[in-house]
């Protein structure tokens, strides 16, 4: 019976990572992100797992890709502006910096 259970909520906890990691997914395409970004593809933008790669050892990087986001940039990837996104939260942009700089 320990075994069933000690399985039962591995695979709960498994189970219940998947939708925070498409939540956050999901928030990219709502906030518009998708437009011009993918995970593991350039469109417009870079593909969000060449952000991580490039911000991976930057022990700023959140802070600074929650103002990219809200805010906008340009000339990190080239010519092309990342536009501001003003309807994205505080909030929202912090987990979508955290989940940009998860990627792989």
């Amino acid at each position: 019976m320990k075994k069933y259970l000690t399985l039962t909520l591995a695979a709960t906890f498994a189970v219940a990572a998947v939708p925070a990691a498409q939540a956050n997914a999901d928030l990219a395409k709502a906030r518009a992100c998708m437009a011009c970004h993918a995970v593991g593809t350039k469109l417009v933008g870079p593909a969000y797992k060449d952000v991580a790669a490039k911000y991976a050892k930057d022990a700023g990087a959140e802070a600074r890709l929650i103002q990219k986001i809200q805010k906008g940039s340009s000339g990190t990837w080239g010519p092309i502006p990342m536009p501001a996104n003003p309807q994205v939260t505080d909030a929202e942009a912090k987990v979508l910096a955290k989940w940009i700089l998860a990627q792989k």
